[in-house]
């Protein structure tokens, strides 16, 4: 990454994407931040996110949409909630004051208006004013990539294929990060089951780019939800080099590979890639998804009768400050399971009561309005399981099983729920959950033929119920 090749005014101007400033350097600035984010990685060479950050608001304090991307990617990074924190609270309200006072265009304008809504927690209105944006300005890439953002976190797996698929056709090869849509493509078309035209996008991608780590990670998730195990993790392999590189996903793409292990029932090989990438990275990142993959990950291992001794109370440790964050659901529930597993339930207490204040009064938070449905019950149905009422965890977790794609995530990550379920039915001494538990694998063999864990499952269920 060259940092004279980035784009000044003249050359967004000319891209018909204007930017209020007459800094040349701040506009590269910029460029440098959103480039950064699209490939997952952090360049240090221009002294990586933060250094950018700091360049830029020093290049034009004023400069708003400078403010937009520093303040709304670490709104979008989830990991730290404006109800809570002061200083982040306070980004936003300066952003949206400094736009105030300012002739900047509409289309600057509904970014100020979508990262305030996002702050909110309001995600399907910021993912409107996105779409706004993106009807008279389809090549604004920040607005692209936020709304996919918001769409993954509200499970709103169409609206987040149909956003990209909307503005394909004004990106033209000679445009900046033009091949990165492919793998936001793919992503979109995966999670709403057209695998085999998702992996074909993807692999188009990577022959543009090799070390999309996105379309690396759509490829994984295509072998994922087939159960192609032994081609998933040749794919990892052989591409290695390549997505690792992109140190923001790679503890992600990481953690793709170990669920190819635990699949296939190799669990020593799982728990080396959580002691050596997953958990290693999400300690130095504390970044969200490198944190609730090292949650699902013990949870499944233990699911399928692994010892994970004290890895619970290691990840404990970074996961703990988090409880009173509630900033998205799926968050919680992964949290839930690490207060769980190492038995601290004066935690899994106030995580779940914390989310009840916060669902009774939801105002525009759309994940506070979404608790009491999917959130709460899910955590209780967490909470009974661990505490071995395997019946009572079926109650709950039953009627929540189309609805579950409201906490937001991929079908992948929400996996560990469904197995959730038939760890419960198998395990519930009600031999309607029983039998339940048994047709509940034979649907999951039917999505995906040939998968070891579904036989081993099958396997226990019958040699339980005979």
């Amino acid at each position: 990454m060259n940092a004279s090749s980035f784009r000044d005014c003249q050359a967004w101007r000319a891209e018909g994407l204007p930017l209020s400033t007459t800094s040349n350097e701040a506009c590269k600035l910029y460029d440098a931040v959103l480039s950064q984010y699209v490939k997952w990685r952090s360049d240090e060479t221009l002294g990586g996110f933060e250094g950018c950050f700091s360049a830029l608001l020093t290049a034009d304090p004023n400069f708003v949409m400078g403010h937009v991307i520093s303040t709304g990617l670490e709104l979008v990074g989830t990991t730290t909630s404006p109800r809570l924190n002061e200083r982040l609270s306070s980004a936003v309200k300066r952003t949206v004051e400094l736009a105030n006072s300012q002739d900047i265009s509409p289309r600057e304008r509904l970014h100020v208006k979508a990262m305030q809504l996002f702050s909110q927690g309001n995600f399907s209105k910021a993912c409107d004013a996105w779409e706004d944006i993106l009807l008279d300005h389809p090549t604004d890439l920040l607005a692209l990539k936020f709304a996919h953002d918001a769409y993954f976190y509200m499970g709103a797996q169409t609206p987040m294929r149909d956003s990209v698929a909307r503005v394909l056709p004004h990106w033209k090869p000679h445009m900046p990060m033009s091949s990165y849509l492919k793998g936001l493509y793919a992503f979109g078309l995966l999670e709403t089951r057209f695998y085999d035209q998702a992996e074909k996008v993807a692999l188009e991608g990577l022959s543009l780019v090799p070390d999309d780590a996105w379309a690396v990670h759509a490829v994984a998730h295509v072998c994922e939800m087939k159960a192609e195990v032994d081609k998933g993790l040749k794919f990892m392999e052989d591409r290695e080099n390549d997505w690792q590189v992109s140190e923001m996903l790679a503890s992600h793409n990481y953690w793709h590979w170990a669920l190819y292990f635990i699949e296939k029932g190799d669990y020593d090989a799982a728990l080396h890639i959580y002691d050596s990438q997953v958990f290693r990275r999400a300690k130095v990142s504390g970044a969200m998804l490198d944190l609730v993959d090292a949650c699902s990950m013990l949870y499944r291992l233990e699911m399928e009768g692994v010892r994970v001794k004290d890895r619970w109370r290691e990840l404990f440790q970074v996961t703990q400050p988090h409880t009173d964050d509630h900033v998205t659901l799926f968050n919680d529930a992964h949290f839930l399971m690490v207060s769980l597993g190492v038995k601290d339930n004066q935690t899994s207490r106030r995580l779940l009561e914390g989310l009840q204040e916060l669902a009774r009064e939801p105002g525009e938070n759309q994940q506070h309005q979404t608790a009491n449905t999917v959130g709460i019950p899910l955590c209780q149905a967490m909470m009974e399981f661990n505490a071995g009422n395997y019946a009572k965890s079926v109650e709950l977790l039953y009627p929540l099983r189309y609805r579950l794609v409201d906490i937001g995530g991929s079908d992948a990550q929400r996996d560990v729920f469904n197995q959730l379920l038939i760890h419960a039915a198998i395990k519930s001494d009600s031999t309607r959950h029983q039998k339940l538990g048994r047709c509940l694998l034979v649907e999951r063999d039917s999505v995906r033929p040939n998968s070891p864990m579904t036989e081993r499952l099958m396997k226990t269920a019958l040699a339980l119920h005979v």
